[in-house]
Parts: C-alpha cells; sequence; structure tokens
C-alpha cells in the first residue's frame, strides 16, 4: 500500500469528522497520556492496519502503536489485535475514522477469502475484483482484494484494454474492434474482449485476444465457450454477471479460469472492531 493511496482520504475524512472546532466533546478531557486496545468481535481476515496508524499518527506522531496481527491474518472474535498509546485526546478523536477504514478493508478482504475458498472448492478459478468500487477507494479497496487472495483486475480504463459491449456495437464488430486497438496501442497492453454469445466467443478467439469475458451467460454456454478455447489453448476466459456464492460453485466447475466479482468490492459488510480505552485513571 503506497501513502499516497491514503493520505488525501485521511485528510478528507477527519475533515468532514471534525468540521471547524473540533472534537468538542473530547476538548474538555485532559491531554494525559492513556492507552487503547483493539479488539476484534468478528471472524475474517485482517487488512488496512498500515492506515488505522496513519490516521492516530495524523493527531499525535509520536502515538506509539502495536499490531499483534498482520495483514492477511486470520482473526477471531476477542482477539487483541493492536494496543495504541499516547495522547488520549487523539486516540479518542481518531478512533472512528481509524475504524471506519480498518473495518472497510477487512470487510473486503473477508469476503474475498470467502468466495476464493468457495472456489477452490469446484475449480481453480481464480476470483478478481472490478471497477466497481466507491469513488476514491479504488487503490484501497483492491489492496484489500489482494491481501484477502484475490487477483486485481484493471485499475481503470489506462493499464489494459477491455472491449465491452457498447465497443463492439460502435465498432460493428469485434474484429473490427480488435483492429482498432491493435493498430493504436499494438501489442502493448492486454486485450480482453466481451463476449455475449458463442458466435462472439468464435470470433474474439480467430482475432486472438488475450482474454475472453463470459457476461452473464448460462451455464451450458459457458461449458461450451470453455470446450471451444481449449482447442486454442491460448485465451483466458472470465466469468462475470451478478456473481454469489451459490454461482461461484457452478462457474469454478466448468474450468473457467478467472471469475470477477463486483460484490466483494461494492456491496461490503464492514469486519466488527471495538476499540476500548485501558487505562481511565489517566482521563
Amino acid at each position: 500500500m503506497r501513502t499516497e493511496d491514503y493520505r488525501k482520504l485521511i485528510d478528507l475524512a477527519l475533515e468532514e469528522d471534525l468540521g471547524d472546532l473540533g472534537d468538542i466533546t473530547t476538548q474538555s478531557l485532559n491531554k494525559d497520556e492513556g492507552r487503547a486496545v483493539l479488539i476484534s468481535k468478528d471472524t475474517g481476515i485482517l487488512a488496512g492496519s498500515e492506515i488505522f496508524q496513519a490516521v492516530f499518527k495524523r493527531l499525535d506522531p509520536q502515538i506509539d502503536i502495536q499490531f499483534f496481527f498482520k495483514d492477511g491474518q486470520s482473526l477471531e472474535p476477542g482477539d487483541k489485535v493492536s494496543q495504541i498509546t499516547g495522547q488520549s485526546r487523539a486516540i479518542l478523536t481518531a478512533e472512528r475514522t481509524a475504524l471506519n477504514f480498518l473495518s472497510f478493508l477487512s470487510g473486503i478482504a473477508t469476503r474475498t477469502r470467502l468466495f476464493i475458498e468457495t472456489a477452490s472448492r469446484y475449480g481453480k478459478a481464480q476470483i478478481l475484483d472490478t471497477r466497481k468500487t466507491l469513488p476514491g477507494f479504488r487503490s484501497l479497496s483492491k489492496y484489500a482484494v489482494k491481501v484477502g487472495g484475490g487477483k486485481n483486475h484493471r485499475n481503470g480504463l489506462y493499464d489494459m484494454i477491455l472491449i465491452k459491449d457498447n465497443h463492439i456495437d460502435l465498432s460493428g464488430s469485434i474484429t473490427r474492434a480488435v483492429e482498432a486497438v491493435q493498430k493504436k496501442w499494438g501489442a502493448r497492453f492486454t486485450i480482453e474482449v466481451e463476449c455475449r454469445n458463442i458466435g462472439e466467443v468464435k470470433e474474439a478467439l480467430a482475432s486472438k485476444v488475450d482474454i475472453i469475458m463470459l457476461d452473464n451467460l448460462d451455464l451450458d454456454k459457458i461449458k461450451e465457450a470453455v470446450s471451444i478455447a481449449r482447442v486454442h489453448g491460448r485465451t483466458q476466459l472470465e466469468a462475470s454477471g451478478g456473481i454469489d456464492l451459490e454461482k461461484i460453485k457452478l462457474l469454478s466447475s466448468t474450468g473457467i479460469d478467472f471469475i470477477s466479482v463486483g460484490r466483494i468490492t461494492h456491496s461490503i459488510e464492514a469486519f466488527d472492531f471495538s476499540l476500548q480505552i485501558e487505562d481511565k485513571k489517566t482521563m
């Protein structure tokens, strides 16, 4: 995780929480040091420890934070995840912002791991994320997916060619669309094409693209596409569209290479943590 991925987000989050007056409740308390512990109240995967620490250090650069688990490790309810020692005011003021980041990212990692474990029981399909992310949180969300064991699809519109249905319709055919991007970019980028039927799959294979996305195709059509693609041997196949855990089981069993899942970043249940003050006599 890069510092530039979250520095502005921390400033924005603290600004919306503190407004012009700051934490008016905590301001009445003394400035003595305090100690707090971060407790897991959930079962899943930790992600976001770096940004969690950065929030506190934004308010108190001298604050001491110890993590007893690393990103990617499993947590159980009752686990003591971290200990924070420093200015009591800074601890209480940063608490909610830090927990919001940690809970969100750990939720993504946890959901990703669940999808991966389900897919691995039925096949070898790898789980990909999508661009369906909360605006501004793209890099952080994709980091959490990797922590959970998933693979990042393209980061944005700039690092991979993805010819979708509207591009095909605008160009007139898959062949024309592929020729146009190859003329513009040569072999600089991976080329993926979204296919809506078996005819388009055959056309994409003839165009020698790198990946074919099968969007919302039924299971029989996906099995047929996998069988056709295996003859060519080079092009990989990705399934997408309304993927849930039940669908993962069926799709992974077809022998498909990738399954892209929007819900691991756009519909996340936050991981439950609690920050508890240990040293109350200084408050």
